[in-house]
């Protein structure tokens, strides 16, 4: 066996505050990606669990914990009963930080999709966990990360709208990303966090930017010389184009 990784990491650079990336076919026929450390090389496979292991025979530790709600909801008839220990959230932790790893290297990968599905299965474990977690302070462990993730979700979505030049859906899709985070905070009481964020502060800056310098579409045109033609009450022009914007909804 070969253990040395020298002749793996030559000609790939570590860059630091950047993700350097790639993905390949493994000798096992399956996608793998890697991420280039300052020490090395990270490798996750593309399905799946990112490291492959089955816990329990499971396909990770938040299939194995559904299965057992599901045993004990047969066996007793309700959740009532069912809960994670301090142990069992520590673990579907650890795991979340391999799906982690994996999307930011999806993102630097341009394959936007895939951020968004493993964003979404961590924000499944996180609802799990504080729906079943012994205590609130525990349920908090991993519910702090939700803003990131709800974070990075948006950023795939927004910026897979720009790379379709769609920058209107792009903001629209921003807006909602921001209006989650904020919900997310009051929902947990946690409104002392919103004027701190810096996911609601990073994902304001980027929706400024693409607003300034977008194309105006063809019924915020209209919108501007509606505001500009009641501001100057000429009220007979303001009809006209609203009769224009109306034309120009329904075409839509």
């Amino acid at each position: 066996m070969k253990f040395d990784i020298s002749e793996l990491l030559t000609g790939w650079d570590y860059q630091p505050g950047q993700v350097v990336a790639r993905r390949f076919v493994g000798e096992d026929g399956k996608e793998k990606v890697q991420l280039r450390v300052d020490l090395g090389v990270l490798q996750m496979n593309s399905e799946g669990r990112p490291d492959g292991k089955r816990p329990m025979g499971h396909d990770s530790w938040y299939d194995f914990h559904l299965d057992r709600l599901v045993k004990h909801q047969a066996e007793h008839g309700e959740e009532k009963g069912f809960s994670l220990d301090a142990e069992a959230c520590g673990r579907l932790q650890q795991e979340a930080i391999q799906y982690h790893h994996r999307y930011i290297c999806f993102f630097q990968l341009e394959d936007f999709s895939l951020v968004e599905r493993d964003c979404d299965r961590n924000l499944a474990v996180f609802e799990f966990v504080a729906e079943y977690a012994k205590g609130q302070e525990l349920a908090w462990s991993l519910l702090q990360f939700v803003p990131q993730l709800l974070m990075m979700r948006t950023r795939a979505r927004g910026t897979s709208q720009l790379k379709r030049k769609k920058a209107s859906a792009a903001c629209k899709g921003i807006e909602e990303g921001i209006e989650e985070i904020e919900d997310f905070f009051r929902d947990n009481e946690r409104e002392d966090l919103l004027e701190n964020s810096g996911e609601l502060a990073s994902l304001r800056h980027w929706l400024g930017e693409i607003r300034a310098r977008r194309p105006l579409s063809a019924l915020e045109k209209l919108q501007r010389q509606l505001d500009e033609a009641i501001q100057a009450e000429d009220y007979e022009k303001a009809a006209r184009v609203r009769d224009e914007m109306k034309k120009h909804q329904a075409s839509e």
